[in-house]
Formats: C-alpha cells, structure tokens, sequence
C-alpha cells in the first residue's frame, strides 16, 4: 500500500525524474507554454509554483532555493527570469500560477498529452509569430 507516499514515479530513477522536473520547469520557464503528457505536467505543477514563490520573495535565499533546484548552468538564467519577469506578475496572487490544458491524445502511444502554461502571461512564441505574419503582410503589400 502506497499509504503517506506523495508524487508520480514516471517509470524513472529518483535521480532521473528529479532532472525531468528541473529540465520541463526550465523549459516553463524560458518559453512560458510547454507540451507534455498529462502525468508530467502535474507532477511538475507544484515544482514550478514553489519556485515562483521563492521568487516572489525577491532575497538572496530563494535566488539560491531556485538555483538549487534547477540543475545545470540554466539556473542562474532560470532564476533571474523568475525574480524579475514572472514573480511581479503575480505579487497579488497567492498560489495559481499555472494551468493545464487538456488536448487530444499523442498519435504514436495514445499518451494523454497537455499544455502546462503560466496563467497571467502570454508566451513567447505567439508573440514572435504574430510579428512574423506581420512583416509578411506588410512585404506582401
């Protein structure tokens, strides 16, 4: 019985799912929008709204709590994008910064896949798009 024993194991070593998390909230981070499976991006949820909350604390102690948890050389990157581009976003908000959007199941496993985005902040990449169509129509005319 799996009484008391909180989190998904994702068919992964502790040390494997520990850098899955760390590489998908990165990946939240940098790009704003992530898709992923639907067991992935619960279990990365909660990691991801716990940095935010270091952030949203502004101090040295949770720039060091958020580069801590994020392996590799992104967390310095990862926790300047946090303190100063998302956490003054959400200074009013107390919990809730992200959410899943269900869609279709993948093609090749039939894996329940979804969106896992920030609530309150528009990605990055709809922007770049949207600048693209516009110099198109603009060389266009």
């Amino acid at each position: 019985m799996r009484h008391g024993k909180k989190g998904r194991k994702l068919n992964r070593t502790a040390s494997h799912r520990r850098a899955l998390k760390s590489n998908l909230a990165a990946s939240l981070v940098i790009h704003k929008r992530i898709r992923t499976t639907d067991a992935k991006a619960k279990e990365v949820r909660g990691f991801v709204e716990r940095l935010v909350t270091y952030a949203k604390k502004g101090d040295v102690h949770g720039r060091r709590l958020i580069m801590q948890k994020i392996n590799g050389t992104l967390g310095k990157k990862i926790a300047n994008i946090l303190i100063h581009d998302i956490a003054p976003v959400y200074e009013d908000r107390s919990g809730g910064y992200t959410r899943i959007i269900k869609l279709n199941n993948r093609k090749n496993d039939n894996a329940p896949v979804s969106i896992l985005e920030f609530v309150d902040i528009t990605p990055e990449t709809n922007e770049v798009e949207e600048t693209v169509e516009e110099t198109t129509e603009v060389a266009a005319e």
